[in-house]
């Protein structure tokens, strides 16, 4: 066996936010043995990506090149990485969870004989793969014996790692493939509808629940988000009313995201809220109740009257400005 690899996931050249996020589930898993992960990038002309790479918390870098890698076919890429694993014998391949990474990853571990464990959330000593369940409601705890073990984690669960200083080693691997082995003609990438927010993306985030009562008072958060330069997002309630589009939904049945500020405004913290936005760095909790579980996630909390406490802030934040 030789270690734990990630495989990162590029959009028209260049790397998401969630394949860095899947570097950092990858150095805690190499971390319980004492190492660094090595990267993968996959495609025809991998030169830029993993030269990128190779700047990231990583210990080496793979480019795992072929003509027929681009476009992207979920046959060619099963078909490279089943030839890199037996050749290598990793012990874990951590993989984002994304769409394409869906497409394709459950037809190699079927081809390995092995499970995928997808939508990580956590990682623990064992190690152990943490999962949530029934939306959030229960959490399942997984253990895999033997290898390699294939794992996706859930975009915001991890907090991308910054560039080390000096670059990895990188190396290539050319796998055999033959057009043959190519069942399925690529159509165009997906992608939301033009009015989607990427919620995911924002540094900033200001999320409104229940607590804001009406949807004529949403002006109060409005006005502070706008102050803050932040996005604007929601509990499911709100969207449920139509008083937010979807887009803007954060939690299970929403968006998950990890930004350096989220203030959750009349939030309760139901836990199918409190599973899409866990992973963000410092979280400001503004709720009547002081019992509110949101404060059990809050690094900074303000119990009382959301009518009073936010436009407050909002004219302490303008003020600052000046």
């Amino acid at each position: 066996m030789s270690g734990v690899y990630v495989v990162l996931e590029d959009r028209n050249g260049r790397f998401g936010r969630i394949s860095f996020e899947a570097i950092a589930a990858a150095n805690i898993l190499a971390a319980q043995s004492g190492s660094k992960p090595t990267a993968i990038v996959i495609g025809a002309q991998t030169e830029a990506l993993a030269a990128e790479a190779a700047t990231k918390n990583v210990g080496k870098v793979v480019r795992i090149e072929h003509a027929l890698l681009s476009p992207y076919t979920p046959d060619g890429y099963a078909a490279a990485l089943q030839q890199f694993i037996a050749a290598e014998s990793p012990d874990y391949i951590v993989f984002p969870h994304t769409y394409q990474v869906r497409d394709y990853a459950p037809a190699l571990a079927a081809r390995l004989g092995r499970v995928l464990i997808g939508d990580v959330t956590q990682i623990a000593d064992g190690p152990v793969f943490i999962r949530s369940l029934m939306q959030g409601r229960l959490s399942g705890s997984y253990k895999s014996t033997g290898g390699p073990t294939l794992v996706s984690v859930q975009s915001g669960a991890f907090r991308a790692e910054d560039a080390q200083s000096s670059p990895a080693e990188i190396t290539t691997f050319a796998p055999n493939i033959e057009a043959s082995q190519i069942r399925t003609k690529p159509g165009e990438p997906f992608r939301g509808t033009a009015q989607t927010v990427d919620l995911g993306s924002a540094p900033m985030i200001v999320a409104v629940g229940r607590g804001i009562r009406e949807e004529s008072n949403l002006n109060l958060v409005q006005d502070l988000a706008a102050s803050l330069g932040a996005e604007i997002a929601a509990s499911r309630p709100i969207c449920d009313n139509g008083w937010l589009p979807i887009e803007r939904q954060v939690g299970s049945s929403g968006q998950t995201v990890a930004p350096k500020l989220y203030v959750a405004v009349g939030i309760s913290g139901a836990i199918q809220h409190l599973v899409g936005m866990k992973g963000s760095q410092c979280i400001v909790a503004i709720n009547k109740d002081a019992e509110a579980p949101i404060f059990e996630v809050a690094d900074y909390g303000i119990v009382g009257d959301l009518f009073e406490v936010v436009p407050a802030l909002t004219e302490a934040v303008k003020s600052a400005k000046l």
